[in-house]
């Protein structure tokens, strides 16, 4: 079987899409699967009229000319037509539950228009059970028996992080995408009443960030809120290596990926208790309420009184933690999708 996988979104500034399919395909690829890597670095993948150029016509064209067997569509968006049978990854719903805020062509195209086309896939893999269910809350027509769970896998450079954790100038560290739904107001809220803490957080900005920003001014920790954008990964490992505390408080993730990192890194960690995060998470990991900036002031504080406490209880989940998110397991999950669908392509 050979499998064509699109792997756009693994250019630039990769975010967690990005990091799924660097993760899937050389562990894919130990697993004995041919995999082809279709992407044109050339087309800037976060415009959206490129990026829907990329799905709608270089995506099937260049499946076409590898002679795939199977084209796994890794980023939840699919072509309207393609020479093999199609496998879609879906990691959220995000587009149809909380991005009203977004332009109504986005909207449009991410959300109502993708899920007119799940249909049409011969399987689909979800990141979640969360992820499972909301999908068939919004799509009821789909064949659960299509649907397939599947955990990503976190890379091994952030299981081999070496904690050192940096005591001098303690913060909290929130990794992804700053957008609103990562509700990071929450943990500026936190911050007003921990005067030793900063929080620094990592991924690309979006307005959202400024909205932010303009919170932190208005409750006077603006000094202690670090926006660092997109970062290198060693700088992103160091930072695993030495935060106090990794935290997602997250209104809506389909995975999570922040705190996936954090537990195979052995980083403290604390989740919101919406949507996958506790599935994620675990039930050794607090989950606090998304939108309660008390209650979070309350658990950073905890654990800045006793980090030694919190670092061990941390470092008991991480051999769980790699298990649970290895790519091998993920890998062979994913290849039994694809068996299935091919199943269901030649029936």
């Amino acid at each position: 079987m050979r499998v064509g996988i699109d792997a756009q979104l693994a250019h630039g500034t990769a975010t967690g899409i990005g990091e799924y399919v660097r993760g899937l395909v050389p562990a894919l690829r130990d697993a004995g699967v041919d995999v082809v890597e279709l992407d044109y670095a050339a087309l800037d993948p976060w415009r959206f009229d490129r990026r829907a150029l990329w799905d709608q016509a270089f995506l099937p064209i260049a499946a076409a000319r590898a002679r795939v067997d199977i084209v796994h569509c890794a980023a939840g968006t699919m072509p309207l037509a393609a020479t093999a049978p199609i496998v879609v990854t879906v990691h959220d719903v995000a587009w149809l539950r909380v991005q009203a805020h977004a332009r109504p062509y986005a909207r449009a195209y991410f959300g109502p228009y993708m899920l007119s086309r799940y249909a049409r896939a011969r399987g689909v893999i979800v990141d979640s059970t969360f992820s499972r269910d909301e999908l068939l809350a919004v799509a009821p027509e789909l064949d659960p028996a299509r649907i397939s769970v599947v955990f990503p896998g976190v890379a091994q450079d952030v299981m081999d992080v070496v904690r050192a954790r940096a005591d001098d100038a303690p913060f909290v560290l929130a990794v992804g995408t700053v957008e609103r739904r990562k509700n990071l107001e929450v943990l500026i809220g936190a911050l007003a009443t921990l005067p030793t803490l900063r929080l620094i957080s990592v991924g690309p900005p979006t307005p959202y960030r400024e909205q932010c920003l303009a919170i932190a001014r208005a409750a006077g920790v603006a000094d202690r809120v670090e926006f660092r954008g997109y970062v290198p990964r060693a700088e992103l490992l160091e930072l695993y290596a030495r935060a106090l505390v990794a935290a997602v408080p997250s209104h809506y993730e389909g995975f999570g990926y922040g705190a996936a990192q954090a537990l195979c890194a052995g980083v403290p960690l604390l989740v919101s208790e919406a949507s996958s995060l506790p599935e994620v998470a675990g039930r050794d990991v607090p989950w606090l309420p998304p939108d309660d900036a008390a209650v979070w002031s309350q658990a950073l504080a905890a654990i800045a009184a006793a980090p030694d406490d919190a670092e061990r209880r941390a470092a008991a989940r991480r051999d769980a933690a790699r298990t649970r998110f290895a790519w091998s397991t993920a890998a062979r999950a994913t290849n039994e999708a694809y068996a299935r669908a091919i199943l269901r392509a030649n029936a």
